[in-house]
């Protein structure tokens, strides 16, 4: 099969029959072998009923519900599973995101032998409350992951290898940071395509100000848990040495400083009676807690299952 279209939606309806027909008319005009495989994370205005009708006697669209709400990352992961195409190709069912593009990202997967394709919408049709977080969101994410030929991790119109979908796990709120899933999976081959982006034609957004919060979080998640998780002694250890010198350096120099002065017979300061003293004490404390978890973490760690768990490429 050439092509997997996975689409999450919650509570979008009017714009399946839409959506599902456009990809179709792409897919025939390019004679592309496809299917559609459509998430409905626990919408309650009638998308599951609308992707029964939208099934009957059309093999290539494909319907997964969920009993609840448990958000984009958990679609796109649950529609990777189930995705059987040698390219997959994310979109949003909100018809924002045009299947017109289909062709040429699938074109610079198998051609231009690209890993992930993440498309960019050089011009948004939102208004400037989500456009700005999402700049300076983009920005922290780029320097942080080092990924700098990226403009929108988060444009909902990706396509992948489907070795990539295969072998990254999208959980949480995970789904903004794929390029960096796949980065740290050892998928370094990724590119960037500028996509027209539509106005929403139907029904609200779903996602508000709070996800820019959470999304800042989940960086920090995925950035430690990508560079470390095989070795948190390396992380915890390293903090925790440096503060226990930075505290032992500081009670020493406290403790030189009493006894050079009681030789030269000047004023001195009991070490008890000096702030310094406390913050040293506090230091050399938490830099033993530091390394105590760096100890703890690595036991884990070598007795988790997947501790020797490595991403091959090819075997000969």
């Amino acid at each position: 099969m050439d092509i997997s279209v996975v689409v999450p939606l919650y509570n979008e309806v009017e714009s399946l029959p839409e959506l599902t027909s456009w990809i179709a008319k792409v897919m025939a005009a390019n004679s592309f072998t496809y299917e559609i495989i459509l998430v409905d994370d626990g919408s309650n205005d009638g998308s599951w009923e609308m992707i029964h009708k939208l099934s009957e006697g059309n093999r290539f669209i494909k319907g997964i519900r969920f009993r609840r709400n448990y958000g984009k990352s958990a679609a796109l992961n649950t529609g990777f599973g189930k995705a059987e195409g040698n390219v997959v190709i994310t979109m949003d069912a909100d018809l924002q995101d045009s299947p017109d593009e289909i062709p040429e990202l699938y074109r610079r997967i198998t051609e231009e032998k690209y890993d992930l394709i993440s498309g960019w919408k050089a011009k948004r049709h939102d208004p400037l409350s989500k456009t700005i977080p999402t700049k300076l969101f983009n920005g922290v994410t780029r320097r942080m992951s080092g990924i700098h030929n990226l403009h929108d991790f988060n444009c909902g119109l990706k396509a992948y290898r489907k070795a990539v979908i295969k072998n990254i796990e999208v959980y949480g709120e995970m789904h903004r940071y794929i390029p960096v899933l796949a980065k740290w999976a050892g998928f370094t081959k990724i590119g960037e395509q500028v996509v027209e982006h539509f106005p929403r034609k139907y029904g609200t957004t779903k996602f508000g100000l709070s996800r820019f919060i959470n999304g800042f979080l989940d960086l920090l998640s995925i950035f430690f848990v990508g560079k470390f998780a095989k070795r948190p002694m390396h992380f915890f250890g390293s903090l925790g040495v440096l503060s226990f010198l930075v505290g032992f350096i500081a009670i020493i120099w406290i403790i030189s400083d009493k006894l050079y002065n009681i030789a030269h017979h000047q004023v001195y300061r009991d070490a008890t009676e000096q702030p310094l003293f406390y913050i040293s004490l506090v230091a050399i404390i938490v830099g033993f807690q530091l390394f105590l978890t760096g100890f703890v973490s690595e036991l884990v760690s070598r007795n988790g299952t997947d501790r020797n768990k490595y991403q091959v490429d090819e075997v000969i």
